[in-house]
């Protein structure tokens, strides 16, 4: 099926990516080819040349030597509007230019959340038994709040993860499971303590039935609802590090968080590349 818009023929796959694009702000021509063009470079460098040339489409300035970084125009957006193809959360232009703006300094730390999405989606196609049905990486569809027991935020704290993902596992008996995720890339320059702070957030937010909640149920219903919050970090040193100090709190953080560093997590992150606080033997994130 084709559309066409202003004498511009849009196909439904650009569409996809367009939206996509509106989703995560910027991609790279190696995140496209993974997540729209089922690994192809070049239909999806063919693609990207077409919809540039048309506008809809434009790149970051950059240096030679470094990765192109793709977002939408506003004509982009325009296109999408057009053919119903926005999202409820961004339905204007003012809220698209407000999300769109990116600076240098969260530009790095989008691109490896971006890498750890593709790491993701890669890993799910190679398992037949898997599905990767959610990995948002848009904070608005997926923040909370909780209470602040140090006061020290009047009274309320608001969590931003990085990311969202759920994973659809089928057993042998056709029965399908579904682990849910928050995920956390660690910036190596942040207080360890902020970290460990938004990790208690999170334990807040399951035992007071915040997940349950957002799935129509009652608080009373939250161990219904787990989920593990993710932690990846830049280095070994630095995830054990993280590791002792949920091991020393009171009560200890055990099982709810899962650590790994980046490269192992971008390498295969369903594969035994992930630490529990209490335990540094490698296992699957699937148990």
């Amino acid at each position: 099926m084709i559309l066409t818009s202003e004498n511009i023929v849009v196909q439904l796959r650009d569409l996809e990516f367009l939206r996509l694009l509106l989703h995560t702000r910027i991609l790279t021509l190696k995140h496209v080819s993974a997540l729209i063009f089922d690994g192809s470079k070049e239909a999806a460098k063919k693609r990207v040349q077409k919809l540039k040339a048309l506008g809809l489409v434009l790149e970051r300035r950059r240096k030679a030597y470094e990765a192109g970084i793709l977002f939408l125009s506003k004509r982009g957006f325009k296109c999408l509007r057009e053919h119903g193809a926005l999202p409820e959360e961004c339905a204007d232009i003012a809220s698209f230019s407000k999300r769109a703006a990116i600076s240098e300094l969260t530009l790095r730390h989008e691109l490896e959340v971006l890498n750890v999405k593709v790491a993701f989606h890669e890993a799910a196609r190679r398992r037949e038994n898997l599905f990767l049905a959610e990995f948002s990486t848009w904070p608005r569809l997926y923040e909370f709040s909780v209470r602040d027991e140090d006061m020290r935020y009047n009274g309320v704290k608001t969590v931003k993860p990085d990311g969202y993902v759920r994973i659809h596992e089928k057993e042998v008996d056709g029965s399908t499971w579904e682990h849910l995720f928050f995920l956390e890339i660690d910036r190596s320059t942040e207080k360890l303590e902020i970290l460990v702070q938004k990790v208690l957030c999170y334990n807040r937010f399951y035992r007071e039935g915040g997940m349950a909640l957002r799935f129509g149920k009652s608080a009373d219903d939250y161990k219904e609802f787990p989920f593990r919050v993710l932690i990846v970090c830049k280095s070994k040193e630095r995830r054990d590090n993280i590791a002792k100090m949920l091991l020393a709190m009171h009560p200890p953080i055990l099982t709810q968080v899962c650590l790994s560093v980046l490269e192992e997590v971008c390498a295969d992150p369903l594969g035994l590349v992930w630490t529990l606080p209490g335990n540094t033997a490698k296992q699957i994130l699937l148990t």
